[in-house]
């Protein structure tokens, strides 16, 4: 029971975060300014990034040398999973993102709201899955100290406030009410808690998977920050006009270093 309430603790946390994002919607009419958006996309891609290999993939490699097993085995195989079923959900999910193509997935029929409620659900995934895993490994004293457990959550819910405004403030803009719009946040980021108890749900007491579940995790958040996260930072911008760079690519990159960085350092000083 104390592995689940753990499991609830963390991903709660990413959760909270989340509506606090999509309740901007009761102060502000509109979505931020591109460069803001560009920095705060960077800002996600690099804590994810970050988080993959030291709250993850590292673990993963620890706990099979210690169980026996060849280090690289659960850590390559894990990801590379990960990175399918992740490819499976985005060409499955119906889902939208703000480049023009922006439409992927089965066709639905979705509306605007709709698509793009599901297209941040299908990031918060893996959050869940992975912020579950590393509370329910600290609990059974595996590669996963509690404190960087608890690093992992706050890391994901810091990217997780602009996500939640992510989708209540261009759903107000549509004309939808400040409280449905805001629904609709707090409902995505719900699926973050779901997914990590049924992670944790699955994995059980076997041991022996949890090396594969934690890489998988990780494959899975790397396969959103290269498919959508960062190009979307990167894209629609234009460029400038006397160098011919794209506009605001360069505040994307700072937002993807300083993410990393932070990520990094509270894995390292807490863990």
């Amino acid at each position: 029971m104390n592995r689940y309430l753990d499991v609830l603790a963390g991903t709660g946390m990413t959760f909270a975060a989340t509506a606090l994002g999509a309740a901007v919607v009761f102060f502000f009419r509109s979505e931020p300014k591109e460069r803001i958006s560009q920095l705060f996309l960077g800002f996600a891609s690099g804590i994810m990034m970050a988080a993959s290999v030291w709250s993850l993939i590292i673990p993963s490699i620890e706990m099979a040398q210690e169980s026996g097993t060849v280090a690289w085995l659960p850590a390559a195989g894990g990801f590379a999973f990960g990175g399918v079923f992740l490819f499976a959900l985005d060409r499955l999910l119906p889902h939208e993102h703000s480049r023009p193509d922006g439409c992927e997935g089965l066709p639905s029929g979705l509306g605007h709201s709709a698509m793009l409620f599901f297209a941040v659900t299908l990031h918060n995934i893996p959050e869940g899955m992975a912020v579950g895993l590393s509370f329910a490994v600290a609990g059974e004293g595996g590669g996963v100290s509690l404190a960087a457990a608890y690093a992992l959550a706050i890391g994901v819910a810091l990217q997780n406030f602009p996500e939640g405004a992510a989708i209540s403030l261009p759903l107000r803009q549509e004309g939808m009410s400040r409280l449905r719009a805001f629904g609709y946040g707090v409902i995505s980021g719900a699926v973050e808690p779901a997914a990590g108890l049924l992670t944790v749900l699955l994995v059980g007491q076997i041991r022996a998977v949890l090396p594969w579940f934690l890489a998988f995790a990780a494959g899975a958040m790397i396969f959103v920050v290269a498919e959508e996260l960062i190009p979307q930072a990167h894209i629609g911008r234009g460029n400038h006009p006397d160098t011919g760079q794209q506009k605001g690519s360069h505040l994307a990159t700072l937002g993807v270093m300083v993410g990393f960085l932070i990520m990094m350092v509270m894995d390292v000083a807490l863990g």
